[in-house]
């Protein structure tokens, strides 16, 4: 029985760690900021809690990490009370973290400093997807890490797949973020201009939707849009910070993103109208008038 710490608790984490615990037969401690939420995680799924990074890391075999970005990400590894004071020879630590590259390989020199591993291993899907245990993971790390860590992150993953050496889980995340961004956007104009056409917008997308033009977010986002209800999946502010990462590595590698450098502006825009915590397709709100909205 392999020992299991969890650091993170958040809209993400919560469900992926409580799918690990009712998966797997292994001890599972948990730690989160709010020690609120660690007490009710375990009320639900069983396992302990610990009080600091430090602690929750202390002698385990594995410890997984989900918080929101880098600057949460280095206070629980590299902090005064972070995970990687405890870290053990030979214990792999794998980040579900949405952050840079920059950290993730950062965090791999760190960890094999100390004899241990690291896999960065952001996830797409959502909180739908954290939920039903069906996230795609995106992971960079060595080869024989990935293999060890695989059936425990199967637990929480309809897909996972190691993508280069440390850091190309980010870089992958950065790609699947860049095509969100130009999708989004566009099916955004496409119900606007739907609208403005007076066309029945459900009829249409009964159509387009069996074409060339179909995508996940227009299967699972354009009725929601229609009823401007915002309230589903990926929260602006998140979406701005992965962005951020996206245009920051851009700068390193040369990469053009035109469109995602435009749509970041669009999400500021909706950013300052107070849609900070509405979703991702809320860019609708941008092309509509307030009587529309």
């Amino acid at each position: 029985m392999a020992k299991i710490a969890w650091i993170g608790l958040g809209v993400m984490g919560y469900h992926m760690a409580g799918h690990l615990a009712t998966k797997s037969d292994h001890d599972l401690t948990v730690y989160n900021r709010t020690a609120q939420k660690s007490a009710d995680w375990v009320a639900r799924f069983g396992g302990s809690s610990a009080t600091t990074p430090l602690q929750v890391a202390e002698e385990a075999d594995f410890v997984f990490c989900c918080v929101g970005n880098d600057t949460d990400l280095r206070e629980v590894t590299l902090g005064p009370n972070g995970a990687f004071s405890s870290l053990k020879p030979g214990a792999i630590f794998i980040d579900h973290t949405s952050s840079s590259a920059t950290i993730a390989r950062e965090l791999d020199i760190e960890a094999q400093d100390k004899g241990a591993f690291f896999l960065d291993a952001p996830v797409s899907g959502g909180e739908k997807g954290a939920i039903d245990g069906a996230l795609t993971v995106m992971t960079g790390g060595q080869e024989a890490s990935f293999a060890n860590a695989a059936p425990l992150i199967d637990c929480f993953a309809g897909n996972c797949r190691l993508m280069g050496p440390a850091g190309s889980g980010q870089l992958t995340k950065m790609v699947n973020q860049i095509a969100i961004a130009g999708l989004v956007q566009a099916l955004a104009e496409a119900i606007h201009f739907a609208e403005s056409a007076e066309l029945d917008v459900a009829e249409v997308m009964s159509v387009i939707t069996k074409g060339a033009a179909q995508s996940w977010q227009m299967e699972n986002r354009w009725e929601t849009m229609k009823d401007r209800q915002f309230d589903f999946g990926f929260a602006v502010d998140w979406m701005r910070k992965d962005l951020a990462n996206c245009l920051d590595e851009a700068r390193r590698n040369g990469a053009q993103l035109p469109v995602a450098a435009l749509v970041d502006q669009f999400y500021g825009e909706v950013q300052q109208k107070g849609g900070n915590r509405l979703d991702t397709s809320s860019l609708l709100t941008r092309l509509v008038t307030s009587k529309k909205a």
